[in-house]
């Protein structure tokens, strides 16, 4: 490769990195955001959360020893981690997102030259990192205790980015929206958390009578948690293709949602 061609590239990646700076900038002011404040971002929700697997999966495995084949303590792993990370992509991003509204701060970011797509994606990756780390987190605390095997990593880590995206989007959709903090808790208390619960995390779904049972198929959190739940332990209560696509059309849906609104400033401009 000649001299004039190295030099070429190396202008043409400087001049990227310049136009993303902006992109940059933001999105590392909000993934710092979830490590100055670790302790409440990420070490509280893997407590709570592992405190379910030693509460559930060692006492309760007495009583139920095994669902769909599986130990009870090991069943319940990849729902908890799944309920785990969506409430804090949720979360994180919702009340960033108003935070930055209330403040005026995100007016400023609108006034830059960044493109709309820029400001979604630098807003939306502090929950996505804060997500990941949880659900990195939960897993090394629960090997050493259940062994959970990861039999599929490549549905697993499929169905984790497209989990992970759908409730980032949904958690600056609603952060856009919100006229209080009460709001922004509102859908996680009272929409997210039942879902998160009734969408076969401590049971599997194929055991319920009717009609809970094709209540329950119209959760979409139950969709996400067979697509995880698949990549760990190769065994859903649907065919793990048709979580996948469910869980990515509502992912693309809550991405469209959130990108339309910065485009045409509904909600954000005066």
């Amino acid at each position: 490769m000649s001299v004039s061609v190295i030099a070429s590239e190396d202008a043409r990646f400087g001049g990227l990195l310049v136009r993303r700076r902006g992109l940059g900038s933001l999105a590392g002011r909000e993934i710092l955001r979830v490590l100055k404040l670790w302790t409440q971002t990420v070490a509280a929700p893997v407590v709570a959360s592992f405190l379910f697997i030693l509460v559930f999966g060692l006492s309760m495995s007495g009583r139920i020893r095994h669902v769909e084949g599986f130990d009870y303590r090991v069943f319940i792993v990849p729902g908890l981690i799944t309920m785990a990370m969506v409430q804090a992509a949720y979360s994180n991003n919702s009340s960033s997102v108003f935070q930055s509204r209330f403040d005026r701060y995100l007016n400023d970011v609108l006034a830059s030259p960044m493109r709309n797509w820029e400001i979604n994606l630098g807003l939306s990756l502090g929950g996505v990192v804060r997500a990941l780390l949880i659900g990195l987190s939960l897993l090394l605390l629960a090997l050493p205790i259940t062994h959970v095997p990861v039999r599929e990593p490549l549905v697993l880590v499929t169905g984790v980015a497209l989990g992970v995206t759908l409730f980032a989007s949904l958690g600056v959709v609603v952060g856009i929206y919100a006229k209080s903090w009460d709001h922004a808790g509102f859908v996680q208390n009272i929409v997210l958390v039942p879902l998160s619960f009734l969408g076969g995390v401590f049971y599997s779904v194929s055991v319920l009578p009717s009609p809970w049972r094709e209540i329950s198929h119209a959760n979409p959190v139950f969709y996400l948690v067979q697509a995880v739940r698949f990549g760990f332990l190769g065994s859903s209560d649907v065919p793990v293709g048709v979580a996948l696509a469910i869980t990515g059309a509502l992912a693309a849906l809550t991405v469209t949602w959130s990108t339309w609104l910065f485009h045409s400033g509904h909600k954000l401009k005066p």
